[in-house]
């Protein structure tokens, strides 16, 4: 109750109308067109029906596909994980596991490529590559490097 002091005979009316929006401002007001005043105009153009299902598109309505390239892209990120973990000595059977999903992955995505689905075939190699040396070069190496080791000692004693 902000005011107390009502006007005399109860509540009078509001202080000023409600004043129109100035021009420019919202939407411009439309006049009355004769005839029905609800729904859509009656005869105004209005967009094609889409063709029904099984019938072709008419030649620049169809989205292009997006090459699909996360093949290749894992099995490169695979690879290198693989090789690293390959170096130590302590994680090459991660090494080796990476390295051999890092194949799987690579040839999927180096076949993609060749079939013009995915346009990394190069990062799908190197994928490859690098997923078939944390697996198979690197552990042998290892293992060379460990019996040479061991042979050493033995022959020393």
């Amino acid at each position: 109750m902000s005011n107390t002091n009502p006007p005399p005979g109860g509540f009078g009316p509001p202080a000023q109308p409600p004043q129109q929006p100035a021009p420019g401002y919202g939407y411009p007001q439309q006049q009355q067109q004769p005839g029905p005043g609800y729904g859509y105009p009656q005869g105004s153009p209005g967009y094609p029906a889409a063709p029904p299902v099984g019938y072709p598109q008419a030649p620049g309505y169809g989205m292009t596909a997006q090459p699909s390239n996360g093949m290749g892209t894992t099995g490169l990120v695979l690879g290198i994980i693989g090789v690293v973990c390959s170096l130590t000595f302590l994680l090459w059977f991660f090494g080796v596991i990476l390295g051999i999903l890092a194949i799987i992955f690579g040839a999927i995505g180096r076949g993609k490529a060749t079939r013009g689905e995915a346009t990394n075939k190069g990062a799908a190699t190197a994928g490859l590559v690098c997923g078939i040396i944390a697996t198979v070069i690197l552990p042998l190496l290892g293992f060379l490097l460990f019996a040479g080791i061991m042979g050493g000692l033995g022959a020393a004693a």
